[in-house]
């Protein structure tokens, strides 16, 4: 796949690239990443990418004439790529947008910067309009580099195991399970025996329960919203069983009720 980058701080990929899964997989051929400087398609001796807002107020707006000068330079050499504006306006980065942009071709990001972007570009320019989360940045430059690294990850070899991907957290919308490597004794706590045990299928339904109970732990709103299947709907109900148990065990006696909390 062929990442472009439009920013007026190319140099801060330099390192994102030169790192990691993303270093592996450019030299694997992978992906492709080109980070363009957006003031290299300006036409004044001071390469000025903003200017003030009409109508007045506070900060500067990123010119158009760059921009779309920038785009169409990297449209012309990856045609078939989508533009992504990263934006605090946009849909919400999540692992199923990302899924959807590994099967596409390439993707060019429009980094803004300052208080935007000149509207003009978002109508004419832009394919698809991406945040990251509800909060804002100075500019879109790490959006960009979280949604590159999470689409590489997703890419047929990007991880060495094929299958690695699919286990991540959020995969079928459901935690990953807990991990846990050497020593065998860490202040005084163990892993849990059935990972020493060598028993493949046990090992594998402990890891199963393990992403389940997470989930309910952590993230109950992916359950609410997920189609159950029945092993699953069965470890939830044994967890239930189990809570159940202990708060029965527990002793009720005490100091019973204020007679106006009755």
């Amino acid at each position: 796949m062929d990442f472009t980058v439009l920013t007026i701080f190319p140099d801060l990929f330099t390192s994102f690239q030169a790192h990691g899964i993303i270093r592996r997989a450019i030299e694997k051929e992978i992906i492709s990443l080109n980070a363009v400087n957006i003031r290299e398609f300006t036409t004044d001796k001071h390469q000025v990418t903003d200017d003030r807002p009409y109508g007045g107020g506070s900060g500067m707006v990123m010119k158009p004439e760059p921009l779309a000068a920038a785009v169409r330079a990297a449209k012309e050499a990856v045609p078939t790529a989508a533009t992504v504006l990263l934006t605090p306006q946009g849909r919400v980065f999540d692992q199923k947008t990302a899924r959807e942009l590994a099967t596409l071709n390439g993707l060019i990001f429009v980094c803004g910067r300052y208080e935007g972007i000149d509207e003009r570009i978002n109508q004419n320019y832009i394919d698809f309009e991406i945040s990251i989360g509800d909060f804002v940045l100075t500019g879109g430059e790490l959006p960009a580099m979280t949604v590159i690294d999470a689409v590489t990850r997703l890419l047929p070899g990007a991880l060495g195991g094929e299958d690695a991907a699919e286990k991540d957290s959020f995969a079928d919308d459901l935690l990953e399970h807990a991990h846990y490597t050497r020593p065998p004794l860490f202040e005084g706590r163990e892993p849990p025996a059935v990972l020493l045990s060598g028993h493949h299928a046990a090992i594998e339904n402990w890891r199963f329960e393990s992403a389940i109970i997470r989930t309910f732990l952590k993230r109950k709103d992916l359950l609410e919203k997920r189609n159950l299947s029945r092993r699953e709907i069965e470890v939830l109900k044994k967890w239930c069983a189990d809570i159940e148990r202990i708060v029965n065990s527990q002793s009720l006696s005490g100091p019973g009720p204020l007679p106006g909390d009755q």
